[in-house]
């Protein structure tokens, strides 16, 4: 993964996502003491930054792969993300989701003409169906993240963002499964000047800093926190590259995560879910490292169950 595929994957998935716009809070600003540029995948189709990732990992399918089809299993915003990505590309996507899932996630899912496949609510039932399914249909088995063709469409939020900013110091993105960050860590990496990434991440799912301390995969013990986004834990594709271009990430508490999504509720008027809050409570939590800084924030979904809320 290159400077060129990462604009080649700009330019294919182009026709396929928004370009989704640059917010800026005054108020924000004050209060952390930096200048910040808010990058709002809240307003991406489907509502999050994964509806590139799953494009781009469907285009680069054969004729004969699209024809049979592609399967994941996800009970969130991928699943959501690949039912739009393939719908819009005439193609048939399997999401494998839990039992347990939100009647809203799984609604959502059947409206951007994804076909569900309950399976029980573990893990383990969860892949043994999604390879039940790859079997049985031929369809194509696509990862919400530790996919190379994922992590270089999600990086095109951050192109994005220093096209319209080249001088940014530093871009704070959400860490859970790691293809975000990583897709922009390889942005600022190679479109960047000086500009480093730092994740923000929850205690309650520390995994990825864990690991970077380690140098090694590690697990979570408990997955308690409001940023459900974030519980996945890091790949083995994710992590190398995180190792190798992200600053360092910034833990969090869940009081944060909440004080985070209610002061972007509040002062900017739009919808963030708790994981896309995250990013800025690590800010705010260290600010005064970041005083005087320009700084990109990855805001990365809205998809909020409202009936649901951490506050």
């Amino acid at each position: 993964m290159n400077a060129q595929s990462l604009s080649d994957t700009a330019a294919k998935i182009s026709s396929y996502i928004h370009r989704t716009p640059i917010l800026t809070s005054r108020l924000i600003n004050n209060i952390a003491g930096a200048e910040i540029y808010f990058k709002c995948e809240n307003f991406q189709r489907m509502g999050a930054f994964k509806m590139r990732g799953a494009t781009h990992a469907i285009l680069q399918l054969s004729d004969e792969q699209k024809a049979k089809g592609v399967v994941t299993h996800s009970s969130g915003n991928y699943a959501q993300a690949l039912s739009l990505a393939a719908q819009s590309l005439g193609i048939t996507a399997y999401i494998v989701m839990p039992s347990n899932a939100p009647q809203v996630k799984k609604d959502a899912v059947i409206d951007y003409g994804g076909h569900i496949i309950e399976c029980p609510p573990t893990h383990k039932d969860r892949e043994e169906t999604a390879k039940r399914i790859q079997l049985e249909k031929g369809a194509t088995f696509l990862h919400p993240y530790n996919d190379h063709n994922v992590i270089l469409g999600q990086g095109t939020a951050a192109l994005e963002l220093l096209e319209d900013h080249p001088d940014l110091t530093h871009i704070f993105a959400p860490v859970g499964g790691g293809g975000l960050i990583a897709g922009t860590s390889l942005a600022a990496h190679y479109f960047g000047t000086n500009c480093t990434v730092i994740g923000g991440e929850p205690f309650e799912v520390d995994d990825a800093y864990r690991a970077l301390q380690s140098g090694t995969l590690e697990i979570n013990e408990t997955t308690d926190t409001a940023a459900d986004g974030l519980k996945m834990p890091l790949g083995d594709l994710t992590f190398p590259i995180i190792q190798q271009y992200v600053s360092e990430i910034i833990r969090v508490d869940e009081e944060e995560i909440v004080s985070a999504m209610r002061l972007i509720w509040e002062r900017m008027k739009i919808i963030i879910e708790p994981s896309c809050a995250v990013p800025l409570a690590a800010l705010l939590r260290e600010k005064e490292r970041f005083q005087d800084q320009k700084i990109g924030m990855i805001l990365s979904g809205g998809n909020v169950d409202l009936s649901n809320l951490p506050f």
